[in-house]
């Protein structure tokens, strides 16, 4: 996500730094400027970030599920809970932060640290977009196709509607679009993209021809 999104931005004109690890840099798209450091640690942002810049936060345990609870505190929780604060400091005047859609009947433990980190931001007092995405279909991710007509259905139920559209599928497209449409439409105050936001947003940024 973190990669198709640089190169969106880059495509329209935006100047873009990524922070990598070291030896990961060559994994940036080019025009990207690379910054080396440790994402979990505040003291890779000292010196780094620059007032009146947007912050996009991606950092995260990748394909998340319900056995990567201890990883959701060391990865996920520590990176916001190292990067708000010296983003807050150094005068960041957005900050968007990919969250995920809550509550919801699964996966606790994740909805609780991206609830935390969605706390801290509220706190800094920064302005934010937080987008609450349940599940981005993409390659690898694939198999949940199967269940659109299921949603389908039960987004026209009144009893089920509000939960299938709050825990609804977005496709890596439409998720790499609302993160432009984002940057691009700084937040004042604290802003929530629920699935639905994330939907229409995201196909604003689609090409003409590729809109549904």
């Amino acid at each position: 996500m973190g990669r198709r999104m640089i190169a969106r931005l880059l495509e329209r004109g935006h100047t873009v730094r990524a922070m990598a690890r070291r030896g990961s840099e060559s994994r940036l798209p080019v025009g990207c400027d690379a910054v080396i450091g440790d994402a979990l640690r505040g003291e890779s942002y000292d010196g780094v970030l620059r007032a009146g810049e947007t912050f996009v936060h991606l950092v995260g345990v990748a394909h998340p599920g319900p056995a990567k609870a201890a990883e959701f505190k060391t990865i996920d929780l520590a990176s916001i809970q190292a990067s708000a604060p010296a983003a807050a400091r150094a005068g960041i005047t957005h900050f968007v932060y990919v969250s995920v859609g809550q509550p919801a009947p699964v996966m606790k433990a994740y909805q609780a640290v991206r609830a935390e980190g969605e706390r801290l931001l509220r706190e800094s007092g920064m302005n934010c977009t937080v987008l609450r995405p349940w599940y981005v279909l993409g390659p690898g991710h694939r198999w949940p196709y199967a269940l659109l007509p299921f949603y389908w259905i039960c987004e026209r139920l009144p009893a089920t509607r509000e939960g299938a559209r709050r825990l609804g599928l977005v496709t890596l497209d439409e998720m790499v679009g609302a993160l432009v449409h984002a940057v691009e439409n700084p937040a004042r105050g604290f802003e929530v993209f629920p699935v639905p936001a994330i939907r229409a947003n995201g196909r604003k940024m689609l090409p003409a021809d590729s809109r549904r």
